[in-house]
């Protein structure tokens, strides 16, 4: 590994599944929705939509045709990349003491893919800046669920999921998961029935699997930046596809000035090296009907002029 340490490589196998299994454990849509390997090329998933029911023929008798549309659906892998200045101590350390500092850059790495995964595919915004993402355009759920929003309510959180679910199961679609913003699992739990908590599941941080019959996850991505959502309910094990590369390139840059940063300036002249991961991921919302959005109201504000009411 010593020689090959300053050239572009792959990271093992065994620690590139490993960074996903973390990624599973912190990315709410990983957690609620199953994953599939997608190519770097892309991928095209078909859905097919069934106009009527099925029929009963006779014997002798005539069949018809149900009527029908094949929607394709192209899943495109997203590029995501980290990178960070470290010690050119890094390239003379013993190939143990590296496999160890790639361990920790691995896990670091996993933990900042996983909220990207959910910022990105939640409300179509590079992570880093905050701002929308051509990248991403509309393949996000802030873009693709717009028929089914529910008002969120924060002194009636959940009856707000019911309505929620409601509008998931009038589209002929099951209401199998839930993810949720920090500050509506803290009204969920503060809600109050005959002097005592609702839900004491919630209570003092607490964070179940599920709710009801849905999956859940509690997670800040949910309402990440100035967004006003506060859960996203709905079919995540059939309408919501997604997965990645499994080969996750690993680059250990030993010049120059990678990260653009005019005050470290060069990598020589600072005796450091920079680690840049990089991991291709890709989903797609097969069926927005299938899903629905909790919000907040925008907050609006009024300007008095003086002399008026």
């Amino acid at each position: 590994m010593g020689n090959t340490i300053s050239k572009s490589t792959l990271f093992p196998a065994k620690l590139a599944g490993e960074m996903f299994n973390k990624v599973k454990g912190k990315s709410s849509l990983a957690k609620l929705s199953g994953s599939e390997p997608i190519p770097f090329t892309g991928k095209s998933i078909f859905t097919f939509n069934f106009d009527n029911e099925v029929s009963v023929v006779a014997e002798n008798g005539k069949k018809a045709n149900g009527g029908g549309t094949v929607t394709p659906k192209t899943v495109v892998p997203v590029k995501f990349e980290y990178g960070m200045r470290v010690s050119d101590e890094f390239l003379y350390a013993a190939e143990e003491d590296q496999i160890e500092i790639l361990k920790s850059f691995a896990e670091g790495f996993s933990r900042k893919l996983a909220r990207g995964i959910d910022i990105a595919a939640f409300h179509g915004v590079n992570p880093r800046t905050g701002e929308a993402s051509a990248v991403i355009g509309d393949n996000c759920f802030d873009a693709a669920v717009t028929a089914n929003v529910v008002t969120y309510d924060s002194t009636a959180p959940d009856a707000n999921i019911d309505a929620a679910v409601a509008l998931v199961e009038a589209s002929d679609a099951e209401a199998t998961g839930i993810a949720i913003a920090p500050a509506m699992r803290g009204h969920i739990a503060a809600l109050a029935a005959q002097g005592a908590r609702k839900y004491p599941e919630f209570a003092f941080g607490g964070m179940p699997e599920t709710m009801g019959a849905m999956a859940l996850d509690v997670n800040s991505t949910v309402s990440f930046g100035d967004s006003l959502d506060r859960a996203v309910v709905g079919d995540f094990a059939g309408a919501f596809r997604w997965g990645f590369a499994k080969e996750i390139p690993l680059k250990v840059i030993e010049y120059g000035n990678p990260d653009n940063d005019d005050v470290a300036g060069d990598l020589q002249g600072a005796n450091q090296v920079y680690l840049r991961a990089e991991a291709y991921v890709g989903w797609a919302i097969m069926d927005p009907s299938s899903f629905a959005i909790v919000a907040a109201e925008a907050e609006t504000t009024s300007e008095v002029v003086e002399g008026e009411t």
